[in-house]
């Protein structure tokens, strides 16, 4: 059963992540149906309720579902909402170790929270099972920072991913940056010194969405801040250290002095139009979201997009990196029939038909990465964006540094953070006095919720 309700603009509604669709160059490639291996049909009329948010993945294997339940015996039933109202509904529903969905979207932001209250079904025994799971459906294909966030801290599987997103940087009008003897920047010093070679009425140098509680991060942790002391141990909001100071200056600079009129209002689809316009050069975003610069066809920057990892500051490079991933809730009552939907979705060769047929390139596993058609999808003026978003995704999960997002506590600090990049942009005050107070509102709430 659909749920019909308005998306949310953000990080997993479906306008956020429908360049997908219009991302990569058009395959048509034929490839064969992914076999199942539980063809004896000892699922032969069971049925599986499953959910999901809203997104251009769901929408195509909802139209696959019929080839699995011919090869399994399976009916899967998939209620697709809208992201906010997703996640409201399935915190709620997990919190009461509800029987509704056998298998579900385990949201990056909640996956400690969902994890950590054991309130999703460990998979690994599924996993090294033999009857349950061939050899070669293979675990460790899965890029590592795709998998961090459904993996606990003693290293149990609750999850596997179906998509990352990896945020690295990329540059509309690039030919401006060549025209005033520059290239593209590998430090935020760089960063800043074409913004102010290139910004101009027609051409704003920096853009970004208003969701600042992502695109801020990474260069907070550049400065040598973090979000908090000392995740999953110490959640203690500390965003107004000096060099979070820092870092919100000069993201907040970024935006008020070289974005576009009014771009503390966009929106993902408002900072695209303007790219693809050639009206604003600069923004650091998800690969799934930039490659459309330089392959859909309603992009006029084709041909002058480039792109770049994420710049690195004082401390280093942090781009953010984040996942979707499948798991079964504790109280689904059908576990090993969901187990075998999840094996089914992503598989090598599911995974590389929807990855190559269906254009689904944020993919997470590193053999579909490294297939020669997705990487010639990947390849932009010369530039190979799949070595970019695979290096990315593996040195996350191999430092970690993305762990406050997945803390409990973090959506009410992310708000606090939101409001605080907002109101240094807009001039109410300084970046120092902002901070201090969103971190001491942060702490309240976390006070408030017995979190500190």
């Amino acid at each position: 059963m659909l749920n019909n309700a308005k998306p949310r603009k953000g990080p997993g509604s479906p306008s956020r992540r429908s360049a997908l669709l219009g991302g990569a160059a058009l395959l048509t490639t034929a490839l064969r149906m992914p076999a199942v291996l539980a063809q004896t049909k000892e699922f032969q009329g069971v049925t599986l309720k499953g959910a999901a948010f809203q997104h251009p993945f769901q929408t195509i294997l909802t139209q696959l579902l019929p080839e699995f339940e011919q090869q399994t015996g399976i009916k899967v039933l998939l209620d697709i909402q809208s992201f906010p109202v997703y996640n409201q509904r399935m915190d709620l529903e997990l919190s009461t170790q509800g029987s509704s969905y056998d298998f579900c979207n385990i949201t990056f932001p909640f996956a400690g929270r969902w994890i950590g209250s054991k309130w999703m079904t460990g998979l690994d025994d599924f996993v090294r099972n033999p009857n349950s799971t061939p050899a070669d459906w293979d675990p460790s294909d899965f890029l590592k920072g795709a998998q961090t966030a459904f993996t606990s801290s003693d290293g149990k599987t609750f999850g596997f991913a179906w998509l990352t997103g990896v945020q690295m940087l990329a540059a509309a009008r690039g030919d401006l940056i060549e025209k005033a003897g520059l290239k593209m920047p590998a430090t935020f010093k760089e960063m800043m010194a074409i913004c102010e070679a290139t910004h101009s009425p027609e051409t704003a140098a920096y853009a970004n969405d208003k969701l600042h509680n992502w695109q801020w991060p990474p260069f907070l942790m550049g400065f040598g801040g973090r979000v908090f002391r000392e995740p999953p141990t110490d959640v203690t909001p500390v965003f107004d250290t000096p060099e979070a100071v820092e870092a919100a200056s000069f993201y907040a600079t970024l935006l008020s002095k070289y974005g576009p009129s009014g771009v503390l209002s966009y929106t993902d689809d408002q900072v695209q139009r303007a790219q693809f316009a050639g009206r604003v050069n600069m923004r650091t975003q998800s690969l799934d979201w930039l490659l459309a610069l330089g392959r859909s066809d309603d992009s006029k920057v084709r041909d002058t997009v480039r792109y770049a990892s994420f710049p690195a500051g004082p401390a280093g490079s942090f781009p953010g990196v984040n996942a979707q991933g499948y798991g079964i809730p504790a109280g689904s009552k059908q576990k090993r029939a969901a187990w075998e939907f999840i094996k089914w979705v992503l598989s090598k060769e599911n995974m590389t038909r929807m990855a190559i047929e269906k254009k689904q390139i944020a993919t997470t596993r590193r053999s579909v990465l490294q297939n020669p058609k997705l990487r010639e999808a990947m390849s932009v003026n010369g530039q190979d964006l799949a070595a970019i978003y695979i290096g990315t995704a593996e040195r996350a999960g191999d430092v970690g540094y993305m762990k406050y997002r997945t803390m409990p506590v973090f959506p009410q600090a992310g708000e606090k953070i939101n409001k605080a990049i907002e109101r240094i942009a807009s001039g109410q005050d300084s970046a120092a006095v902002v901070m201090a107070a969103a971190v001491q509102e942060a702490k309240d709430d976390l006070k408030k919720a017995g979190a500190l």
